[in-house]
Order: structure tokens, then sequence, then C-alpha cells
């Protein structure tokens, strides 16, 4: 018994240093400028195979690492076809510093069609940080993130888009962490100048040791400059949701110094920094007249829920005045769903 245990005791221990060593081999390679693509191996005891896809774009001198990943959620198509063009797009010679691009995390998610979970193992990875080495398939994608990929950056951007069920107004957001208020400027700084009109700050509570869930909490938790963009919805490929991705990551990569392809930012910038979700408390067909970016007053009736025979179950009502951010915009509803989010601005004290 205790020679099994040893011998997967080792099998996990190898599984994770051939994870650092294939990213931290391609990392570290001196060639200036380059283009390094690798995949990054990932297996767990269940018998679930897959893996990391990583490309890291060297520019002709040294500068900031900017990682960039799309594909948490593989149902979000707009952030990973956006992706597939910037790394297309982006010529090393004349970048400064290095990309990390993770094109699709979670592959298990995208190519079965699958919204919020790897079918492999039934979990969420933007619920899943900062992983665990002798995890699931899906838990060891995020310790490896967590281990090899978050360290070396100087910023992080995890790209997000409503999911197969959510219809979504284009954003950009940040940590408001005051724990460390240079990265926060930055991160603040950079939303401001990518060209998206919404720029979102949530709350940041955590402890050191509180587990992060999402990605980009967790290279905030891990003192990075870390922000998100939401853009695109409804499991589709919008033309002008990616457009706005591409932008953002150029004007951020212009405002850093690292490449000059930047537009004007936005000449309006709407600030919401307080944030309300409206919860289902029931299991049947959601009806909704309002879409994202509608303004509602406070108790506005903005949706309600059938059971199978067409009779009210509940009706939802706007717990506060301001504008709609993301909704559920497909009928079927469960008990706990996020049917609404509701963001406004409220001056700090």
């Amino acid at each position: 018994m205790l020679k099994n245990l040893s011998f997967i005791l080792m099998l996990f221990l190898t599984c994770s240093l051939v994870a650092q060593n294939s990213f931290q081999t391609a990392f570290n390679n001196d060639r200036r400028p380059s283009t390094e693509n690798i995949r990054i191996d990932a297996t767990d005891s269940l018998g679930n195979e897959g893996y990391l896809p990583v490309s890291i774009i060297k520019g002709e001198t040294d500068g900031p690492v900017f990682t960039i990943v799309a594909g948490v959620h593989g149902f979000e198509y707009p952030p990973i076809i956006a992706t597939q063009e910037l790394m297309k797009e982006i010529k090393a010679e004349r970048l400064s510093g290095t990309l990390i691009f993770i094109p699709i995390a979670n592959r298990g998610s995208f190519f079965t069609r699958t919204p919020f979970m790897n079918p492999q193992d039934q979990v969420n990875l933007n619920c899943t940080f900062p992983g665990k080495p002798q995890g699931t398939i899906t838990e060891r994608i995020a310790h490896i993130i967590t281990k090899n990929i978050i360290p070396e950056s100087d910023i992080l951007l995890d790209i997000h888009g409503g999911d197969a069920n959510e219809d979504l107004l284009p954003f950009i957001c940040y940590y408001n962490n005051k724990s460390n208020p240079k990265e926060t400027q930055m991160a603040e700084t950079l939303s401001k100048v990518s060209g998206f009109e919404y720029v979102v700050s949530y709350p940041y509570t955590l402890s050191d040791d509180d587990p992060a869930k999402y990605l980009f909490k967790q290279a905030v938790q891990d003192g990075k400059i870390a922000l998100s963009i939401e853009s695109g919805k409804l499991g589709n490929v919008q033309e002008e949701a990616v457009r706005l991705i591409k932008q953002g990551v150029y004007n951020m990569l212009s405002e850093m110094k690292m490449y000059t392809a930047g537009t004007e930012p936005s000449m309006k910038l709407t600030r919401l920094n307080n944030q309300t979700y409206i919860r289902s408390t029931s299991k049947g067909i959601f009806y909704s007249s309002y879409k994202a970016g509608d303004s509602v007053n406070k108790n506005d009736i903005v949706g309600y829920t059938t059971d199978e025979f067409g009779s009210t179950i509940t009706e939802y009502k706007a717990p506060k005045s301001g504008i709609i951010l993301y909704k559920i915009s497909t009928p079927p509803v469960n008990t706990g769903d996020t049917v609404m989010c509701i963001s406004s601005y409220e001056e700090e004290n």
C-alpha cells in the first residue's frame, strides 16, 4: 500500500515538474525576436487527458510580460477568435517585451460546445483557481496557470464574453485592491485607455489564504496588474465584439510602450462600481423585455418566471436603479441562477 502511495505521489510530482519545465524552457529562451508554441500536457487519475496551449512571442527588445488568456469558458467565442487574430497579426520584430497567449484555456468545453463546465470532470475552470496539482484535469490546468504563467506575468488580461445564455454589455473591469495601490492604479489606467465605454470596478476583499476562484482575481491576489474584458454574447461570434477586444488589447499594449497599433480611447467613459445581482428563486421559464445596456429604476418589474403551463411563479423587481450589465436571455432558469446584474456608480468615501 505504501509503495502504491509513493508511486502515485512521484507521478503527481513528475507531471507538475514536466509542466513547469516545458513552459520555463520556452519562456527562458534568449532568442529575440521569436515565437514559440507549446502544449503543456494535463492528465488526471480519472483518465482524462488534455493540454494547455501556450504561445510565447518575444519582442525585439526586453520589456514587460503581458499575458492574454481566452477560452476559460469555451463557449465564449469572440474572445477566442479575437485572440487567434491577435496571434497572427502581432509581429515579434515590432514588439518590446513578451506576450504570453493562452488561446483556449478550456479546450474540453470548447470542443464539446459546453457552456461553463469542462465535461471531462464537470468543473468550471473560472471557479477553480488556484487549482490543485493532484486534482481533476480542470483543477490541474488552473494549477499550471497559477504556478507557471502568473508568476512570470507583469500584466494579466482575462478575456470573457456572454456565454450561451447571456446577453451582455461590453465592458472592461478590474479589482479595486487598496492593498496594492500601484497595481490597481495601472489596471484602472489600462481600462480607461482600452477604448471600452464602460469601465467597471469590483471591491476586493480576499485575504492571502482565500481561494481566488477567478483567473484574474488570482493574478490580483498574487500581486500582479490584472483586468478582464467582457465582450460578446449568446454563444455567437459578433464581429463588433471581436473588434472591441482587439482594439482594447492594442490600446493597452500601446499604453505600455510595447506595441504601436492602438487607437484613441473612447471619448465617453461610464464608470460603474456597484453591482447588484438578481437571483432566481424558482425553476421555470424566464421572460424579460429588457436587454443588456438598458437603464432600470428601482422596483421596476424586469422579468418573471412561469411554470410549464404558463402560470407566473415569480416576478423580479429591480432592487435599485442602474444599468443592466448582463442578463439571462434564454428561457430556461434554475433556482439560484443569476438572471440579471444591475450596475451603478457610487461615490467612494
